[in-house]
Protein backbone atom coordinates (compact mmCIF):
# COMPACT_ATOMS: atom_id res chain seq x y z
CA UNK A 1 0.00 0.00 0.00
CA UNK A 2 2.97 2.36 0.64
CA UNK A 3 4.31 1.80 -2.32
CA UNK A 4 1.26 2.59 -4.54
CA UNK A 5 1.25 6.23 -2.11
CA UNK A 6 4.59 6.61 -3.58
CA UNK A 7 4.16 6.05 -7.06
CA UNK A 8 0.94 8.13 -7.18
CA UNK A 9 2.64 10.57 -5.42
CA UNK A 10 5.20 10.67 -8.23
CA UNK A 11 2.79 10.11 -10.70
CA UNK A 12 1.67 14.05 -9.98
CA UNK A 13 4.60 15.23 -9.94
CA UNK A 14 5.64 14.27 -13.40
CA UNK A 15 2.44 14.41 -14.96
CA UNK A 16 0.24 16.70 -13.31
CA UNK A 17 -2.30 16.04 -11.35
CA UNK A 18 -4.43 13.00 -11.91
CA UNK A 19 -8.22 11.87 -11.22
CA UNK A 20 -11.36 10.22 -11.80
CA UNK A 21 -14.85 12.00 -11.34
CA UNK A 22 -17.76 9.90 -10.40
CA UNK A 23 -21.27 10.89 -9.59
CA UNK A 24 -21.94 10.39 -5.67
CA UNK A 25 -24.99 8.64 -6.13
CA UNK A 26 -24.48 5.85 -8.36
CA UNK A 27 -20.35 5.71 -9.17
CA UNK A 28 -20.79 6.73 -12.57
CA UNK A 29 -18.12 8.27 -14.65
CA UNK A 30 -18.50 12.08 -15.38
CA UNK A 31 -16.99 12.75 -18.68
CA UNK A 32 -16.77 16.39 -19.81
CA UNK A 33 -16.41 18.09 -16.63
CA UNK A 34 -14.22 20.99 -15.93
CA UNK A 35 -11.42 21.21 -13.81
CA UNK A 36 -8.90 24.16 -13.01
CA UNK A 37 -6.55 26.19 -11.06
CA UNK A 38 -6.70 29.94 -11.46
CA UNK A 39 -4.96 29.85 -14.55
CA UNK A 40 -6.13 27.10 -16.61
CA UNK A 41 -8.66 24.66 -17.42
CA UNK A 42 -9.02 20.81 -18.71
CA UNK A 43 -11.69 19.01 -19.37
CA UNK A 44 -12.26 15.04 -18.04
CA UNK A 45 -12.62 12.22 -20.58
CA UNK A 46 -15.63 9.55 -21.49
CA UNK A 47 -14.12 7.82 -18.63
CA UNK A 48 -14.08 10.50 -16.29
CA UNK A 49 -10.29 11.17 -16.05
CA UNK A 50 -8.63 14.26 -16.14
CA UNK A 51 -4.75 15.09 -15.96
CA UNK A 52 -4.08 19.01 -14.91
CA UNK A 53 -0.45 20.56 -14.84
CA UNK A 54 -0.58 22.75 -11.39
CA UNK A 55 1.29 23.88 -8.72
CA UNK A 56 -1.64 25.27 -6.91
CA UNK A 57 -2.99 23.69 -3.74
CA UNK A 58 -6.72 23.85 -5.20
CA UNK A 59 -8.63 22.66 -7.77
CA UNK A 60 -12.18 23.37 -8.86
CA UNK A 61 -14.39 21.42 -10.55
CA UNK A 62 -17.76 21.96 -12.48
CA UNK A 63 -19.82 19.86 -14.21
CA UNK A 64 -23.41 20.32 -15.79
CA UNK A 65 -26.29 19.10 -13.51
CA UNK A 66 -23.99 19.05 -10.14
CA UNK A 67 -22.94 21.38 -7.25
CA UNK A 68 -19.44 22.81 -8.15
CA UNK A 69 -15.93 20.91 -5.66
CA UNK A 70 -13.16 22.09 -4.60
CA UNK A 71 -10.35 19.63 -4.52
CA UNK A 72 -7.02 19.83 -2.46
CA UNK A 73 -4.29 18.69 -4.04
CA UNK A 74 -2.27 17.04 -1.36
CA UNK A 75 -4.93 14.93 -0.47
CA UNK A 76 -4.11 11.23 -2.07
CA UNK A 77 -7.09 10.13 -3.56
CA UNK A 78 -7.36 10.18 -6.65
CA UNK A 79 -11.82 9.31 -7.28
CA UNK A 80 -13.42 12.88 -6.51
CA UNK A 81 -17.40 11.97 -5.74
CA UNK A 82 -19.60 15.05 -7.08
CA UNK A 83 -23.20 15.61 -6.37
CA UNK A 84 -25.81 15.79 -9.02
CA UNK A 85 -28.13 18.77 -8.30
CA UNK A 86 -31.81 19.24 -9.94
CA UNK A 87 -31.97 23.40 -8.68
CA UNK A 88 -35.75 24.20 -7.64
CA UNK A 89 -34.66 28.08 -6.75
CA UNK A 90 -36.67 30.70 -6.10
CA UNK A 91 -35.73 34.55 -5.83
CA UNK A 92 -35.11 36.51 -2.82
CA UNK A 93 -35.37 40.25 -3.43
CA UNK A 94 -32.70 42.99 -3.03
CA UNK A 95 -34.37 44.34 -0.09
CA UNK A 96 -35.89 40.87 1.15
CA UNK A 97 -32.00 39.81 1.60
CA UNK A 98 -31.08 41.19 5.48
CA UNK A 99 -30.28 38.32 8.24
CA UNK A 100 -33.43 39.28 9.71
CA UNK A 101 -35.84 39.80 6.88
CA UNK A 102 -39.47 37.80 7.01
CA UNK A 103 -38.99 36.83 3.11
CA UNK A 104 -35.79 34.98 4.01
CA UNK A 105 -37.34 33.21 7.14
CA UNK A 106 -40.37 32.18 4.79
CA UNK A 107 -38.48 30.98 2.22
CA UNK A 108 -35.77 29.37 4.67
CA UNK A 109 -38.99 27.69 6.09
CA UNK A 110 -40.25 26.62 2.72
CA UNK A 111 -37.04 25.18 1.93
CA UNK A 112 -37.53 23.13 5.25
CA UNK A 113 -40.60 21.44 4.47
CA UNK A 114 -39.93 21.45 0.18
CA UNK A 115 -37.68 19.81 -1.84
CA UNK A 116 -36.98 23.27 -2.80
CA UNK A 117 -32.91 23.25 -2.77
CA UNK A 118 -32.04 26.72 -4.17
CA UNK A 119 -32.05 31.07 -4.22
CA UNK A 120 -31.53 33.70 -6.17
CA UNK A 121 -30.28 36.78 -4.09
CA UNK A 122 -29.77 40.75 -5.48
CA UNK A 123 -26.15 41.40 -5.11
CA UNK A 124 -26.38 44.18 -6.99
CA UNK A 125 -29.65 45.68 -8.50
CA UNK A 126 -30.54 47.64 -11.62
CA UNK A 127 -29.80 51.18 -9.57
CA UNK A 128 -26.00 49.80 -8.76
CA UNK A 129 -26.58 49.31 -5.20
CA UNK A 130 -24.64 46.28 -3.43
CA UNK A 131 -26.36 43.87 -0.99
CA UNK A 132 -23.29 43.88 0.88
CA UNK A 133 -20.55 45.75 2.06
CA UNK A 134 -17.70 45.16 -0.74
CA UNK A 135 -13.96 46.00 -0.53
CA UNK A 136 -14.57 47.25 -4.42
CA UNK A 137 -13.49 50.94 -3.69
CA UNK A 138 -14.87 52.27 -7.04
CA UNK A 139 -18.33 51.24 -6.31
CA UNK A 140 -18.21 52.25 -2.50
CA UNK A 141 -17.06 55.85 -4.25
CA UNK A 142 -19.97 55.90 -5.69
CA UNK A 143 -21.96 55.06 -2.55
CA UNK A 144 -22.60 51.44 -3.92
CA UNK A 145 -22.88 49.93 -0.57
CA UNK A 146 -25.12 52.92 1.11
CA UNK A 147 -28.86 51.02 0.78
CA UNK A 148 -26.90 47.40 1.57
CA UNK A 149 -29.62 45.32 2.90
CA UNK A 150 -27.42 43.12 4.55
CA UNK A 151 -24.89 43.85 7.60
CA UNK A 152 -23.41 40.03 8.24
CA UNK A 153 -22.81 38.48 4.44
CA UNK A 154 -20.92 35.48 6.40
CA UNK A 155 -24.01 34.96 8.91
CA UNK A 156 -26.22 35.19 5.53
CA UNK A 157 -23.96 32.96 4.13
CA UNK A 158 -23.69 30.39 6.71
CA UNK A 159 -27.36 30.08 7.13
CA UNK A 160 -27.59 28.95 3.46
CA UNK A 161 -24.68 26.39 3.46
CA UNK A 162 -25.91 24.77 6.56
CA UNK A 163 -28.93 24.18 4.60
CA UNK A 164 -27.19 23.00 1.75
CA UNK A 165 -28.80 25.67 -0.41
CA UNK A 166 -27.60 26.35 -3.32
CA UNK A 167 -26.40 29.93 -3.58
CA UNK A 168 -26.79 31.96 -6.73
CA UNK A 169 -25.90 35.15 -7.04
CA UNK A 170 -28.12 37.92 -9.12
CA UNK A 171 -26.21 40.55 -10.67
CA UNK A 172 -27.47 43.24 -12.71
CA UNK A 173 -24.59 44.03 -15.39
CA UNK A 174 -24.93 46.70 -18.07
CA UNK A 175 -28.10 48.46 -16.66
CA UNK A 176 -26.16 50.48 -13.48
CA UNK A 177 -27.59 54.07 -12.38
CA UNK A 178 -24.57 54.62 -10.53
CA UNK A 179 -21.55 53.34 -12.49
CA UNK A 180 -23.21 55.45 -15.45
CA UNK A 181 -23.69 58.66 -13.90
CA UNK A 182 -20.06 58.40 -12.57
CA UNK A 183 -18.84 57.64 -15.90
CA UNK A 184 -20.04 59.77 -18.45
CA UNK A 185 -17.44 58.84 -21.13
CA UNK A 186 -18.83 55.01 -20.89
CA UNK A 187 -22.12 55.40 -20.30
CA UNK A 188 -24.78 54.90 -23.27
CA UNK A 189 -26.21 57.98 -24.47
CA UNK A 190 -28.71 59.59 -26.55
CA UNK A 191 -27.73 60.11 -30.19
CA UNK A 192 -28.26 63.84 -30.47
CA UNK A 193 -26.27 66.79 -30.94
CA UNK A 194 -25.13 67.39 -27.09
CA UNK A 195 -24.95 63.16 -26.60
CA UNK A 196 -27.19 64.04 -23.35
CA UNK A 197 -27.11 60.36 -21.19
CA UNK A 198 -29.63 57.90 -21.72
CA UNK A 199 -32.43 56.87 -19.16
CA UNK A 200 -34.51 54.00 -20.06
CA UNK A 201 -38.70 53.72 -19.13
CA UNK A 202 -37.57 53.36 -14.90
CA UNK A 203 -35.43 56.48 -15.85
CA UNK A 204 -31.93 54.73 -15.05
CA UNK A 205 -28.63 55.05 -16.95
CA UNK A 206 -26.75 51.93 -18.45
CA UNK A 207 -23.07 51.85 -19.43
CA UNK A 208 -22.12 50.67 -22.72
CA UNK A 209 -21.41 47.05 -23.32
CA UNK A 210 -18.43 47.68 -26.06
CA UNK A 211 -16.42 49.27 -23.35
CA UNK A 212 -14.19 46.87 -20.69
CA UNK A 213 -14.33 49.74 -18.50
CA UNK A 214 -18.09 48.40 -17.86
CA UNK A 215 -16.76 44.68 -17.84
CA UNK A 216 -14.14 45.23 -15.18
CA UNK A 217 -16.95 47.17 -12.88
CA UNK A 218 -19.52 44.35 -12.94
CA UNK A 219 -16.68 41.32 -13.06
CA UNK A 220 -15.08 42.92 -9.57
CA UNK A 221 -18.50 42.94 -8.07
CA UNK A 222 -18.50 39.24 -9.16
CA UNK A 223 -16.09 38.01 -7.68
CA UNK A 224 -17.14 39.83 -4.08
CA UNK A 225 -20.08 37.46 -4.65
CA UNK A 226 -17.92 34.44 -5.39
CA UNK A 227 -15.43 35.00 -2.51
CA UNK A 228 -18.24 35.05 0.05
CA UNK A 229 -19.21 31.79 -1.27
CA UNK A 230 -22.00 31.69 -3.64
CA UNK A 231 -22.03 28.64 -5.96
CA UNK A 232 -23.32 30.54 -9.06
CA UNK A 233 -23.34 33.90 -10.70
CA UNK A 234 -26.15 34.78 -12.34
CA UNK A 235 -25.81 37.80 -14.80
CA UNK A 236 -29.16 39.81 -15.86
CA UNK A 237 -29.21 42.41 -18.20
CA UNK A 238 -25.87 41.66 -19.87
CA UNK A 239 -27.47 42.99 -23.25
CA UNK A 240 -27.62 46.00 -25.13
CA UNK A 241 -30.64 48.30 -24.73
CA UNK A 242 -33.20 46.89 -27.33
CA UNK A 243 -33.59 50.48 -27.89
CA UNK A 244 -32.82 52.14 -31.43
CA UNK A 245 -31.02 55.67 -31.99
CA UNK A 246 -28.45 55.76 -29.12
CA UNK A 247 -24.69 56.48 -29.08
CA UNK A 248 -22.11 53.91 -28.74
CA UNK A 249 -18.51 53.35 -28.90
CA UNK A 250 -18.23 51.26 -31.80
CA UNK A 251 -20.48 50.76 -34.81
CA UNK A 252 -23.70 48.97 -33.55
CA UNK A 253 -23.91 46.00 -35.70
CA UNK A 254 -25.07 42.64 -34.84
CA UNK A 255 -21.42 41.17 -35.11
CA UNK A 256 -20.02 43.56 -32.89
CA UNK A 257 -22.86 43.42 -30.55
CA UNK A 258 -22.34 39.76 -30.16
CA UNK A 259 -18.94 39.66 -29.46
CA UNK A 260 -18.85 42.49 -27.06
CA UNK A 261 -20.96 40.35 -24.90
CA UNK A 262 -19.20 37.31 -25.80
CA UNK A 263 -16.20 39.13 -24.46
CA UNK A 264 -17.52 39.91 -21.15
CA UNK A 265 -18.36 36.59 -20.67
CA UNK A 266 -15.02 35.42 -21.31
CA UNK A 267 -13.23 37.74 -19.35
CA UNK A 268 -15.77 36.91 -16.45
CA UNK A 269 -15.06 33.28 -16.69
CA UNK A 270 -11.45 34.12 -16.74
CA UNK A 271 -11.71 35.95 -14.10
CA UNK A 272 -13.83 34.13 -11.91
CA UNK A 273 -12.19 30.45 -12.46
CA UNK A 274 -10.48 30.55 -9.21
CA UNK A 275 -13.63 30.56 -6.96
CA UNK A 276 -14.75 27.11 -9.04
CA UNK A 277 -18.43 29.27 -9.69
CA UNK A 278 -20.76 28.54 -12.36
CA UNK A 279 -21.54 31.50 -14.77
CA UNK A 280 -25.24 31.83 -15.90
CA UNK A 281 -27.38 34.38 -17.88
CA UNK A 282 -30.58 35.60 -18.28
CA UNK A 283 -32.32 35.94 -21.68
CA UNK A 284 -35.24 37.27 -22.94
CA UNK A 285 -37.92 34.44 -23.59
CA UNK A 286 -38.11 35.46 -27.40
CA UNK A 287 -34.46 34.74 -27.79
CA UNK A 288 -35.60 31.26 -28.08
CA UNK A 289 -37.35 31.97 -31.09
CA UNK A 290 -35.05 34.47 -33.02
CA UNK A 291 -32.89 34.02 -35.74
CA UNK A 292 -30.85 36.99 -34.74
CA UNK A 293 -29.56 38.97 -31.99
CA UNK A 294 -33.21 41.36 -31.92
CA UNK A 295 -30.82 43.94 -31.38
CA UNK A 296 -29.48 43.51 -28.26
CA UNK A 297 -26.28 41.16 -28.90
CA UNK A 298 -28.00 37.43 -27.40
CA UNK A 299 -28.26 34.87 -29.36
CA UNK A 300 -28.45 30.94 -28.08
CA UNK A 301 -25.06 30.01 -30.32
CA UNK A 302 -23.18 32.58 -28.75
CA UNK A 303 -24.13 32.51 -25.40
CA UNK A 304 -24.17 28.70 -25.44
CA UNK A 305 -20.11 29.51 -25.86
CA UNK A 306 -19.18 31.45 -22.97
CA UNK A 307 -21.68 30.81 -20.06
CA UNK A 308 -22.22 27.45 -18.34
CA UNK A 309 -26.33 28.03 -18.09
CA UNK A 310 -28.41 29.63 -19.95
CA UNK A 311 -31.28 31.34 -18.00
CA UNK A 312 -34.56 32.12 -20.44
CA UNK A 313 -37.32 34.56 -18.49
CA UNK A 314 -40.03 31.79 -20.14
CA UNK A 315 -42.80 33.95 -18.62
CA UNK A 316 -45.94 33.22 -20.70
CA UNK A 317 -47.29 36.74 -19.67
CA UNK A 318 -44.60 37.80 -21.61
CA UNK A 319 -45.25 36.18 -25.08
CA UNK A 320 -46.72 38.55 -27.61
CA UNK A 321 -50.49 37.93 -28.70
CA UNK A 322 -50.40 35.51 -31.82
CA UNK A 323 -46.91 33.22 -30.58
CA UNK A 324 -47.34 29.79 -30.53
CA UNK A 325 -50.38 30.68 -32.71
CA UNK A 326 -52.40 31.77 -29.62
CA UNK A 327 -54.00 35.27 -29.05
CA UNK A 328 -53.57 34.50 -25.14
CA UNK A 329 -49.84 33.01 -24.57
CA UNK A 330 -50.53 33.75 -20.93
CA UNK A 331 -53.24 30.71 -21.28
CA UNK A 332 -50.87 28.40 -22.45
CA UNK A 333 -48.33 27.90 -19.02
CA UNK A 334 -47.32 24.34 -20.30
CA UNK A 335 -47.06 24.97 -24.11
CA UNK A 336 -44.70 28.19 -23.51
CA UNK A 337 -42.01 26.91 -21.82
CA UNK A 338 -42.05 23.00 -22.91
CA UNK A 339 -41.92 24.29 -26.86
CA UNK A 340 -39.33 27.24 -25.83
CA UNK A 341 -37.11 25.02 -24.42
CA UNK A 342 -37.52 22.13 -26.95
CA UNK A 343 -36.98 25.03 -29.97
CA UNK A 344 -32.99 25.21 -28.91
CA UNK A 345 -32.09 21.70 -28.27
CA UNK A 346 -30.22 21.50 -31.01
CA UNK A 347 -28.09 24.96 -29.67
CA UNK A 348 -27.71 23.81 -26.74
CA UNK A 349 -28.59 20.73 -24.50
CA UNK A 350 -31.29 20.77 -22.13
CA UNK A 351 -29.27 20.31 -19.02
CA UNK A 352 -27.59 23.70 -19.64
CA UNK A 353 -31.08 25.49 -19.96
CA UNK A 354 -32.68 26.75 -16.28
CA UNK A 355 -35.57 28.92 -16.98
CA UNK A 356 -37.03 31.52 -15.03
CA UNK A 357 -40.63 31.01 -14.44
CA UNK A 358 -43.93 33.20 -13.48
CA UNK A 359 -44.45 33.65 -10.20
CA UNK A 360 -46.79 36.73 -10.55
CA UNK A 361 -50.17 37.55 -11.76
CA UNK A 362 -50.94 37.72 -15.65
CA UNK A 363 -50.55 41.20 -16.79
CA UNK A 364 -51.88 41.26 -20.24
CA UNK A 365 -55.49 41.51 -21.38
CA UNK A 366 -56.00 38.04 -20.93
CA UNK A 367 -55.91 38.77 -16.90
CA UNK A 368 -55.02 35.04 -16.15
CA UNK A 369 -54.66 34.18 -12.78
CA UNK A 370 -51.52 32.69 -12.00
CA UNK A 371 -51.60 30.34 -9.09
CA UNK A 372 -50.84 26.94 -8.14
CA UNK A 373 -52.16 25.16 -11.49
CA UNK A 374 -50.50 27.56 -13.53
CA UNK A 375 -47.23 27.87 -11.71
CA UNK A 376 -47.44 24.00 -11.65
CA UNK A 377 -48.25 23.42 -15.13
CA UNK A 378 -44.62 25.77 -15.88
CA UNK A 379 -42.28 23.18 -13.29
CA UNK A 380 -43.90 20.15 -15.09
CA UNK A 381 -42.95 21.77 -18.28
CA UNK A 382 -39.44 22.60 -17.26
CA UNK A 383 -39.23 18.97 -16.40
CA UNK A 384 -40.89 16.89 -18.95
CA UNK A 385 -37.73 19.14 -21.47
CA UNK A 386 -35.25 18.19 -19.07
CA UNK A 387 -33.53 20.78 -17.68
CA UNK A 388 -30.97 21.12 -15.25
CA UNK A 389 -34.11 23.09 -12.96
CA UNK A 390 -35.85 26.27 -12.57
CA UNK A 391 -36.10 29.30 -10.76
CA UNK A 392 -39.19 31.37 -9.64
CA UNK A 393 -39.36 34.93 -10.28
CA UNK A 394 -42.01 36.45 -7.58
CA UNK A 395 -40.95 40.47 -7.67
CA UNK A 396 -41.84 40.54 -3.68
CA UNK A 397 -40.81 37.47 -2.86
CA UNK A 398 -43.59 36.00 -1.68
CA UNK A 399 -44.27 32.27 -2.22
CA UNK A 400 -46.95 29.62 -0.95
CA UNK A 401 -45.89 26.07 0.65
CA UNK A 402 -49.08 24.59 -1.51
CA UNK A 403 -47.14 25.47 -4.68
CA UNK A 404 -44.53 22.85 -3.51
Amino acid sequence: MKQIFILFFLNQILYGWNGILLDSTNAQVIKDATVSDSTHAVKSDMYGRFSIDTLENTLHIKAYGYRPLSIQTDQNISYYRLSPIHIKALYLTFWGASNNSPRLEKILELMDKTELNAVVVDIKNEYGSTMFWTKFKQANKYGAYLKRTNRNIEKFMQTLKEKNIYTIARIVTFKDELQATNNYEYAIKNNDENKTLWRNHDDLAWVDPYDTQSHDYTIRIAEEAAQVGFDEINFDYVRFPAKTNLSFQKRHTQKNRIKAIGKFLDTAQERLRKYGVFISVDIYGNVCWSKDDNGIGQTINSLAQHADYIAPMLYPSGFASGSFGKDSPAKYPYMVVYKSIININDKIEPIRVRPWLQYFQDYTSANVHYKKDEIKQQIKAAEDANTSGWMLWSPSSRYDLDVF
